[in-house]
């Protein structure tokens, strides 16, 4: 290993011989060596630890050196652990990964030494596929042959179609390629790679994935946030408390990245809804990483603290077993357990098995309260050195099964502390005695920490005349202090031989308690790794456990709900007629809003087959995607979601597919980008998956985007999927499309100010309205852009449909909804020679016009009137206000009397069909209306009324009974909306100003 990478992963000095042949090495403190190791695993290094052999040496004699431990990637644990005095973190072992392909599509393989397991998941698309490598580091890669038998026919891998996306990430990695049966090879390589044995065998504990959903795509993964993508907002981060971090994270993020059965969920959900519910207090559930857990019983290497986290977790098992609330939802936990481990146990055979393990601990391992284990003092001795010295063994195991031990290391104790006493007591006696007050000799006993001795250090404190007083006979018995090379420590450092004679008893009845203590804890992690399987089992549930309460805890801080889950029905043929194949969220927020604050906009989303939803630029349509997929995806894993209700089958796949970009490693512009994943989702959708796909087709031209968009569109119809297509190719409505499924829904709009702005609602119809000019203003672009933009749209869009040469797509993009964007379905589709037809009579039948204009007035004054006379006639008919109708002819312009009185206007249309509105702006929403394509020169009747109220219920009585009379509205179903009230007035509640 080359030290220069030593020292850039993990901060080490370089050192060696200066040779060229030397081989270089890098060094650190021992004190640093576990964060050293864990650095350089972390890293992908695999870390060969060389220890000096202590004792003494010779002069400029070579050190003797021994491997004393390996650490690596796969397996980040070493030996010498049993004797550490504190909590044991490690990084997650990496496992080795292999990956093939079969009739059913890839498979991935992944093997962990450290737990002696193995399991397979096949049948995975490529871009599922890719997610898994993105998300597990693997220690080893590798690649079966079968992957270069793709669908194009070649031998060259990624080439061609189908595999260029796993090829891309692959091709980043080392690997290697394997080749017979992907299994039997990828566990021969495991041995070959750890140096195993051939007698050692791995567990399979894989989980069928029948009828399990298939795993999330890339994409999908990474736009809503699964896998935290910059820019993205994260669901991991509000599925659980910011205090909660570790492996109930990677629980919960494994299960989002490969949903469970729908009767796992099922049983997710039941134990978070109890959770919901138990006003009892609970567990701490402590969380312990099954792979150190396997290892350190397996070594032999576990501490006391291991021994008691362990006790902790089998008494947090048998906690919950004993309470009557905390019951139901153990057992409930037991089918997620079997799913997350591949380990099978029996209910009360996972109780039993705790308490004797429990038991087992209790009885060796000395627990926190237990006292009896005080370490050795004296009044001479430094307190720092029994401290060092017994803390290596004391309060490990409980006192009867080292009392001999203990026993034989007091009695050292108490002949080192009479040692010091009489050869190094009388020394600071004199010395103190004869001491001038501003100075003289000094001498103290000290504790040498490096070299685990007592020593007496002084200076000047030699009689320069022998008198023979007192301690002159203890200093005369000193003689200077040696380190275990055999050199002389310093100049300052004394001893005697009683006090080394004491010192050497003392280590050797602490290196006797500390061997039977170690014994003692190895032999207990032999009698435990018996019982792994409950053991590894246990510690699962409890991170599930864990996982599953910090969610409930903020879903219901959020105020999240539990959906209804729902099976599919089993034909697939007969469309269900009770919904129970559909998919319902009331009052839906964005995830990453929290709706406890109020801020979040609330959508309705009733979905029993394919929308093809429009709307305008930042109208809301990605981000109800998103949350659409992030609430089907928490429903189908038994989360809690957030709406106000739900309903959400089981689906099969979740397929998210926003905004695509180009490639360039691989060659392949964003239209490229998208149709592969276009094709993973044609292929892997079927009549229970949900498709979301944003802007589709935006990344070529408009005319033949628009045809493969429809293409796509017939197809997943046919299929039967629920999903949402969106798109600003308006000209998809104009294409003969062959669909049964599919509904129109679009974002809303509103006129505020006379400006167009988005509601964030998801509304039946179709929007037409791009809003592009006002982004591009609300973005900072050049006012003199925005104008010239206008100019060259109105000027060649205009002149297209006076001379009758608009063509389809021209049509349905500059088709005309209203600023409450509230299209009609009247207006979904109207073809062309509506259009050139209504252009004629606007050339020529000037006297039409003003017909329809007075039928319109008279009837408007007929309706209203009527109705006036209804509402004043309570009250008093005095104040009766009259229905004066003010017409503005094209290039007109209403006075500067309506700014800010309450109107009800009619737009007549160039199709002849009416557009009925209210505003308090009145010159604002006309030339709003008149900015569309085609409504330059439209005509308006206005009307003035005292109140914005009253104006209101005009509107929707205008709408209701326009029709009865002969008249064709553009917006019919504003009629129905709550916000326009309805045609049954109130007049006991109604009020005139």
């Amino acid at each position: 290993m080359d030290a220069c990478i030593l020292v850039e992963y993990a901060g080490l000095n370089p050192f060696g011989g200066l040779r060229s042949d030397s081989v270089p090495r890098a060094g650190c403190p021992v004190v640093n060596l576990r964060q050293t190791l864990d650095d350089l695993t972390r890293n992908g290094f695999s870390v060969c630890i060389v220890e000096e052999v202590q004792g003494p040496t010779q002069a400029r004699s070579r050190k003797d050196r021994f491997i004393s431990g390996h650490a690596h990637p796969g397996s980040p644990y070493v030996y010498g652990l049993v004797a550490v005095d504190h909590d044991l973190d490690f990084p997650e072992p990496m496992p080795v990964v292999g990956i093939s392909r079969s009739a059913r599509g890839y498979c991935i393989t992944s093997v962990f030494e450290t737990l002696k397991t193995y399991s397979s998941e096949d049948g995975l698309t490529e871009e599922a596929l890719v997610t898994k490598l993105r998300t597990c580091r693997d220690h080893h890669l590798f690649l079966h042959k079968s992957l270069k038998n793709n669908s194009s026919g070649t031998c060259r891998w990624g080439e061609f179609g189908e595999g260029g996306l796993l090829w891309g990430e692959c091709s980043a990695r080392h690997f290697e390629w394997i080749e017979g049966d992907p299994v039997t090879e990828l566990l021969f390589k495991v041995k070959e790679l750890y140096g195993l044995e051939e007698a050692v065998t791995f567990r399979n504990v894989t989980v069928s994935s029948e009828n399990r959903p298939r795993s999330l795509h890339l994409g999908t993964a990474t736009q809503i946030g699964v896998i935290p993508t910059e820019g993205i907002p994260c669901l991991l981060k509000v599925l659980l408390p910011p205090d909660c971090k570790g492996l109930p994270v990677l629980y919960i993020r494994d299960l989002l990245l490969n949903p469970p059965a729908y009767e796992i969920a099922t049983r997710i959900q039941a134990t978070c809804k109890l959770m919901s519910q138990v006003a009892c207090s609970i567990p701490g559930f402590t969380c312990v990483s099954s792979a150190k857990l396997v290892k350190l019983l397996e070594l032999r290497e576990a501490n006391h603290i291991e021994f008691c986290r362990i006790k902790d977790v089998l008494d947090e098992i048998l906690h919950m077993y004993r309470n009557s609330e905390l019951n139901e939802i153990l057992k409930l936990l037991m089918d997620p357990t079997w799913v997350a481990t591949g380990l099978k146990i029996d209910f009360e055979t996972l109780i039993d098995e705790c308490e004797w393990a429990s038991g087992r601990i209790c009885e060796l391992i000395s627990l926190e309260g237990e006292h009896d284990q005080k370490i050795c003092s004296s009044p001479i001795v430094p307190r720092e050195f029994f401290e060092d010295m017994e803390s290596l063994w004391k309060g490990r195991v409980k006192r009867i099964h080292i009392e001999e031990e203990f026993a034989e290391a007091e009695r050292a104790a108490k002949a080192l502390s009479l040692a010091v006493t009489e050869d190094f007591l009388p020394i600071i006696s004199r010395i103190k005695a004869t001491t001038a007050p501003l100075g003289g000799p000094k001498g103290e006993i000290l504790y040498a920490r490096e070299h685990e001795s007592v020593w007496f250090k002084g200076r000047r404190f030699i009689p320069s005349v022998w008198a023979g007083t007192q301690g002159e006979e203890q200093i005369k018995q000193l003689k200077p202090a040696i380190d275990s090379k055999g050199k002389r420590v310093g100049e300052e450092w004394f001893t005697t031989k009683k006090v080394e004679d004491a010192l050497i008893r003392y280590h050797e009845a602490g290196e006797k308690a500390k061997a039977r203590v170690w014994e003692l804890l190895r032999g207990l992690s032999a009698e435990l790794q018996t019982k792994i399987n409950i053991l590894v089992f246990a510690s699962m549930l409890l991170v599930i456990a864990k996982a599953l309460f910090a969610h409930v805890s903020e879903g219901r801080r959020r105020k999240w709900v539990f959906p209804a889950l729902t099976g599919f029905e089993k034909s697939k043929d007969v469309k269900s007629l009770d919904g129970a194949n559909g998919m319902k969220l009331v009052g839906l927020s964005p995830y990453w809003f929290d709706v406890a604050e109020g801020s979040a906009v609330h959508n309705t989303v009733d979905m029993q087959s394919l929308f093809l939803l429009t709307g305008p630029n930042g109208g809301g349509k990605s981000s109800l995607l998103r949350s659409i997929c992030a609430a089907a995806l928490l429903g189908i894993c038994g989360f809690m979601v957030p709406a106000e209700s739900a309903v959400i089958p089981h689906l099969d796949s979740i397929m998210l597919h926003m905004k695509s970009y180009d490639s360039p490693a691989d060659g392949k512009s964003s239209f490229q980008v998208e149709m592969s994943e276009m094709r993973s989702i044609i292929t892997g959708a079927s009549s229970k998956s949900l498709v979301l796909i944003d802007e589709i087709c935006r990344g070529t031209e408009t005319a033949k985007g628009t045809c493969i968009a429809g293409s796509i569109v017939e197809t997943l119809d046919k299929i039967g999927c629920l999903g949402i297509i969106s798109t600003h190719l308006h000209g998809i409505f104009s294409l003969p499309l062959k669909t049964k499924n599919t509904t129109h829904k679009a974002m809303g709009t509103e006129c505020v100010d006379g400006h167009t702005k988005p509601t964030w609602k998801l509304i039946d119809g179709v929007c037409r309205e791009s809003l592009a000019f006002e982004t591009g203003r609300r973005e900072g672009l050049p006012e003199t852009v925005i104008q010239r933009a206008e100019e060259l749209y109105f000027s060649v869009f205009s002149k297209k449909e006076l001379s009758g040469k608009i063509d389809t797509s021209v049509v349905d993009f500059c088709s005309d909804i209203g600023c409450n964007g509230y299209g009609s379905e009247s207006c979904h589709s109207l073809p062309s020679s509506t259009f050139r037809e209504a252009g004629c009579k606007l050339s020529h039948s000037t006297n039409s016009t003003e017909v329809l204009q007075k039928e319109v007035e008279n009837a408007i004054v007929t309706i209203c009137q009527k109705k006036l006379i209804e509402l004043y006639k309570p009250t008093n008919t005095s104040k009766l206000a009259l229905v004066q109708c003010v017409i503005i002819a094209a290039r007109e312009q209403p006075p500067p009397s309506t700014i800010g009185a309450s109107s009800v206007y009619i737009m007549l249309r160039p199709d002849k069909k009416l557009y009925v509105g209210q505003t308090d702006d009145l010159e604002g929403r006309i030339r709003a209306h008149r900015s569309k394509e085609g409504m330059q020169n439209a005509t308006f009747i206005y009307f003035l009324l005292p109140g914005k109220s009253l104006a209101c219920q005009m509107e929707t009585l205008l709408i209701n009974q326009l029709p009865d009379k002969g008249f064709h509205l553009a917006n019919v179903a504003d009629g129905k909306h709550r916000h326009f009230g309805t045609s049954n007035i109130s007049l006991d509640t109604m009020t005139v100003r």
